[in-house]
């Protein structure tokens, strides 16, 4: 009786779509299993769930074990399976491991690859809704094992070692399938505006932790991200494309990419996208798919899955497809399309970038052998010899920046002694290895966009058309980690040994007085964090103080042996992790402040409550949790916007708001409550567009506003006149307009706010006297985006704790409009406001942002738990 139901309730599909052949004219094996057969409907007819992606992947393999192997290379964050399958011709698939090693070696001039396969990597659903290329994953590993007799197919095989990834984030896609499910009716509906189109918050497009995986190649924060880096840099693929979804309302994209291009690309990657867009437009033509090129999408942002693999030396391409965001979509026009046809063009897409890597192996393989060699003599040859990452300051931060680049095939020495004027532990990153494109790319202080194509965004910008730039444009890694890296022109003379893993901090003797851990860096953070899990007493001076010949600097956490357990020294022992940790026999101080003094304060452990749904921005969240909970170890609540209204505020010490638009959801007995709540001793913390709620007048938290975009002041006439006019006066005064610039003088708004900021990093000064501050350099680097400056906070009112620097002096990486650099100038970058015993911390930048912002993690951590510690 049930399945009698299931047809019935699956009929009207099945009467509304014809049988839809994906490569018509294929015959294929009734020995590999088909979709019916496995997941008991045919491809594009359901979403399919992350399960079933895998029951049916598994069902391949177990049919044709001789040319489909599985391999998991990860876990995601909800314990899903990343898997990629090998797929290729018998004697193949009998030497992967010979076939790894070789490309391992390529480059080296000694290692021949002649006979090696074309090893290919297609990536699908790294955007969980973005539904169509995981179900074409299925099909084309159906289609490259079944197909019969195919001369395409047979060339394949022959020549190319195809990889499949067929989702590369599961928790999305699972998230997505699970909502459309759940709205599904009697028949698919067609309408954009139904249900099973439109996803709650968070929606399926992001990880766990509400991360964009096509933003977190370089940084690596996401399990799913390290997984794949590591896969990769064992095979090395010649061709990576990332297959993804764009708007209902267009066709389908795919290479040659739009300009920019990242200036560190060589003339050989670009060129070679018009063999695959070429051949990608033979079948489209000839199925009659539209298709455009060379629009939108661009390469120049290393943190894409289409860029990163070029610094290893790939040919990395993006695919975008019309999304039905469900079975069937109506477009503006009238038109309906199904998921199936998405399927098709993915499924179509992806055996012609196969095809496309047959025919032309040996250039493929040749060019990323002269990629990497070329790769090894520029190093040798330009300006640049090395960089050298100093081992001071925050010696965690650098460890991580050396840690990461070495996981993602840079090659790295350490000295075992002091040279120069650098520390025994430093680190020197030579430019003469194949990853050199790659190291200038993510260590150079600013990487360029070409000057046509800015000319012509600030033509766009003149007209008010939008610019055209998609990504950010600074991301260097030793600004955002706020450590030294010096560019070498020659190569260091000292004592080097090759990286393996970075040095651990020297053991401490059990302290008869106290354990002292001076603040400043990662590390001492997580041992603060670690410390209070473990139900540590712990102080923290907001003073520096001199003692046994050691400046210990403003932020130190003191933690008394008499204030805590007889198991104290065993404990800081396990929780020391990489920080210092420094034992005294004495609270006695040759200079600064005591243990006992009123700057030293207990650090409670704070209950930290975040935001959470609508209309709060998922990835500001989902960042601010992940920073709190994974990088720092310390769990947090998050509460829904909605349970504001009745949620017993009390109960916590600290309220994060991300960054969003607030003013709706949090009506005027909201405002009250959180206003209640802060003048009882809360911390409350506003990051970005928090920042306008909390300095509406109406809720009054904050004493600053946004500020619209300055303008030149009017002509002292012009005002005169202004004034004069009547408002009801239907005429105005006739002008003359002597040239073109009056008349674009005339056309600009009277009142408009900045133009938006893709991302660029900025600098910003800190006040060394504020204890929001202790511990941070005296500048630090944020990453700035979108369009909001705000006014700076009097002095009666609060404190400008960081402040923008001037203008010639504010951008550190990226391109910047000049107008906004003049206005952000001497404008806060953090702010804090004492009302009654609490206090409310406003963050312009978010310093949780793709949580590769590692320079602010201690400030957004002070406001955390510091934060408590001074309420009054």
């Amino acid at each position: 009786m049930r399945s009698f139901f299931l047809a019935l309730l699956a009929l009207p599909i099945a009467l509304a779509q014809p049988k839809l052949e994906f490569w018509p004219g294929t015959q294929y094996d009734p020995a590999i299993p088909t979709f019916q057969k496995v997941l008991g409907y045919g491809p594009g007819e359901r979403i399919s769930s992350h399960a079933n992606l895998m029951r049916y992947m598994e069902a391949l393999a177990q049919a044709a074990p001789a040319r489909m192997k599985i391999f998991e290379y990860a876990r995601s964050w909800e314990d899903r399976k990343l898997v990629y399958a090998a797929i290729g011709s018998e004697a193949n698939l009998r030497r992967l491991d010979s076939i790894k090693a070789a490309m391992q070696k390529a480059g080296d001039p000694r290692k021949n690859l002649a006979g090696l396969p074309a090893v290919i990597w297609l990536g699908y659903g790294v955007h969980g809704n973005e539904i169509s290329s995981p179900d074409a994953a299925l099909l084309t590993a159906y289609h490259l094992l079944a197909a019969r007799r195919d001369k395409i197919v047979d060339q394949v095989l022959a020549n190319v070692l195809v990889l499949i990834d067929p989702i590369q984030n599961p928790d999305g896609r699972d998230r997505f399938v699970h909502n459309f499910e759940q709205s599904e009716g009697l028949e698919p509906d067609a309408s954009p505006a139904a249900a099973e189109h439109n996803e709650p918050w968070p929606m399926g497009r992001t990880n766990h932790y509400h991360f964009d995986m096509n933003r977190d190649w370089f940084a690596v924060t996401q399990p799913e991200t390290r997984g794949r880096i590591r896969v990769l840099r064992e095979w090395q693929p010649v061709v990576f494309v990332d297959l993804h979804e764009m708007g209902a309302e267009s066709t389908y994209y795919f290479a040659p990419e739009a300009i920019p291009f990242n200036p560190h690309l060589v003339p050989e990657q670009k060129t070679s996208l018009d063999l695959f867009g070429k051949n990608n437009a033979k079948w489209f033509d000839h199925y009659g798919f539209s298709y455009f090129t060379r629009e939108v999408y661009d390469a120049f942002y290393p943190g894409y899955g289409a860029s990163w693999p070029s610094y290893y030396g790939s040919l990395a391409m993006t695919y975008e497809n019309a999304s039905s965001r469900g079975l069937l979509m109506r477009r503006a026009d009238d038109t309906t399309f199904h998921f199936r046809d998405t399927v098709q063009r993915h499924f179509v897409a992806s055996i012609s970038t196969a095809e496309a890597a047959a025919m032309h192996r040996e250039k493929l393989l040749d060019n990323f052998v002269k990629y990497r060699e070329t790769a090894i003599a520029e190093g040798a040859s330009e300006s640049i010899r090395e960089y050298i990452l100093p081992r001071r300051g925050d010696l965690s931060a650098v460890d991580k920046l050396a840690q990461l680049l070495s996981d993602q095939g840079v090659r790295i020495k350490q000295a075992t002694s002091a040279f120069g004027s650098y520390p025994a532990g430093s680190y020197v990153i030579p430019l003469a290895q194949p990853a050199k494109r790659l190291i200038r790319t993510l260590l150079d202080s600013d990487v360029p966009m070409e000057a046509k194509f800015l000319e012509e965004q600030e033509r766009r910008r003149k007209k008010r058309l939008p610019d055209e730039i998609y990504d950010v444009t600074g991301w260097s890694l030793p600004l955002l980690y706020n450590v030294e890296c010096i560019a070498a022109p020659s190569e260091s003379q000292g004592q080097f040994e090759d990286f393996k893993v970075a040095p651990k901090p020297a053991a401490f003797a059990k302290a008869p007085v106290a354990y002292l851990v001076p603040w400043g860096s990662r590390a001492s953070a997580q041992l603060l964090t670690a410390a209070l899990r473990a139900g540590l007493r712990v102080h923290a001076t907001d003073k520096a103080f001199e003692q046994n010949g050691r400046t210990f600097p403003a932020g130190t956490l003191i933690i008394k042996v008499k204030e805590n357990s007889d198991t104290l020294h065993d404990t800081m022992v396990k929780i020391q992790g990489a920080a210092e940790v420094v034992s005294t026999a004495t609270g006695w101080v040759e200079n600064g402040v005591n243990f006992g003094s009123r700057y030293v304060r207990v650090i409670k452990r704070p209950m930290v409550a975040i935001a959470w749904d609508r209309p709060v921005s998922a990835s500001s969240a989902g960042h601010a949790r992940f920073v709190l909970e994974r990088q720092f170890g310390y769990p947090v609540s998050v509460i829904r916007t909605s349970q504001f209204a009745t949620t017993d505020l009390s109960k916590f010490h600290v309220i994060v708001l991300p960054d969003g638009n607030y003013t709706e959801a949090f009506n005027a007995p909201v405002q009250k409550r959180l206003k209640d709540w802060v003048q009882s001793g809360g911390t409350l913390i506003g990051i970005q567009g928090a920042m306008a709620f909390l300095a509406d007048p109406k809720v009054a938290l904050l004493a600053v506003s946004q500020e619209n975009l300055a303008k030149e002041p009017k002509d002292p006439k012009e005002k005169e006149e202004a004034a004069k006019k009547p408002d009801t006066e239907p005429r105005v005064p006739g002008k003359i307009f002597p040239d073109e610039a009056s008349y674009l003088k005339a056309i600009q708004a009277d009142s408009e706010l900045p133009d938006a900021v893709q991302g660029v990093i900025a600098r910003a000064r800190t006040d060394p006297d504020h204890w929001l501050t202790v511990g941070l350099p005296e500048t630090v680097n944020p990453l700035v985006e979108g369009r909001a400056v705000y006014s700076p906070i009097k002095l009666d009112k609060g404190v400008n704790a960081a402040v923008f620097l001037a203008a010639d002096k504010l951008l550190a990486s990226g391109y910047m409009w000049a107008e906004n650099k003049r206005q952000l100038a001497f404008k806060p970058l953090v702010v804090i406001q004492n009302e009654g015993r609490g206090s409310v911390i406003g963050f312009t930048s978010d310093p949780n942002y793709r949580a590769f912002v590692d320079g602010l993690n201690v400030l957004f951590l002070n406001a955390v738990f510091r934060g408590p510690a001074h309420a009054r």
